[in-house]
């Protein structure tokens, strides 16, 4: 009877942490405004900086005001925190009118809108992305068609993302990279290909698989953390390969509930 008193009182337990009010987390998934290089699928530029997208930009920072997010989390090492208190401290107008990065455009400008003392710096960069040692794992292996198919999925993404870069407003672009199946493409290579790669014994494509897990997994850990009793919302911008898996852990976490951008945008 003690046993079956305890496990209804954790049942209880759970069950009214389960049904207490939600914290809103709006979730933006975005290409890199300022591309890098550094993926390995391969895209056009983007403008940001025209009249059309300025002013595209200045709508959806005022949707973000609306919303009214009492923090807003970045794509910034947060062992660097500090250097992005230094940034933020800086003159917006000008950061604005000469820095075309997602961090600046639609975090710093939104965050300024409200008045927002710092924006947060969620990024972990402690991992490896051994995507070479992958793809000769594969060839040691013989895995041919993996690898024909990893490229095939590559190229097809390649050929769609630059497509709409030539065509779509960044509107339309920010939409979707927010949509289930962006999401279910930048998961779904990782587990239908990476995964699988190597042969008998060896767990390079796991590994690789892993370590991105464990990149996204610390950065939501960050943003737990970060988020205190007093927030009633918050708002996470990172690319989209991240924001994918963010939305995964959100799903199981009892404490937030997702607002996505097509959400604030009607």
């Amino acid at each position: 009877m003690k046993k079956l008193a305890l496990l209804l009182m954790i049942a209880s337990s759970f069950l009214s942490y389960g049904q207490a009010k939600k914290k809103q987390i709006l979730v933006i998934g975005t290409f890199h405004f300022e591309n890098p290089g550094h993926d390995v699928a391969q895209f056009n530029s983007f403008d940001v900086m025209t009249p059309k997208s300025q002013k595209e930009l200045e709508n959806i920072a005022n949707k973000i005001k609306a919303f009214s997010p009492d923090k807003i989390f970045v794509e910034w090492p947060y062992e660097k925190q500090a250097s992005l208190d230094k940034f933020y401290s800086r003159d917006a107008d000008s950061l604005i009118s000469k820095k075309g990065d997602e961090i600046v455009q639609v975090a710093l400008r939104s965050a300024k809108k409200l008045n927002h003392k710092k924006l947060y710096a969620i990024d972990y960069n402690q991992t490896v992305f051994p995507y070479d040692s992958l793809i000769a794992e594969m060839k040691k292996a013989k895995q041919d068609g993996l690898i024909q198919q990893s490229d095939a999925a590559m190229k097809k993404y390649e050929a769609t993302e630059n497509k709409r870069i030539a065509t779509y407003t960044l509107t339309q672009l920010l939409l979707e990279h927010n949509k289930p199946e962006e999401d279910h493409e930048n998961i779904g290579w990782y587990l239908s290909i990476a995964n699988r790669g190597g042969g008998n014994g060896n767990f390079t494509g796991a590994y690789l698989v892993s370590e991105w897990y464990r990149r996204n997994l610390y950065m939501y850990s960050l943003l737990q953390r970060l988020t205190d009793a007093g927030d009633d919302k918050v708002m996470v911008i990172l690319g989209a390969g991240h924001t994918a898996m963010l939305r995964e852990f959100i799903k199981y976490d009892n404490t937030f509930e997702i607002v996505e951008l097509k959400d604030i945008l009607k």
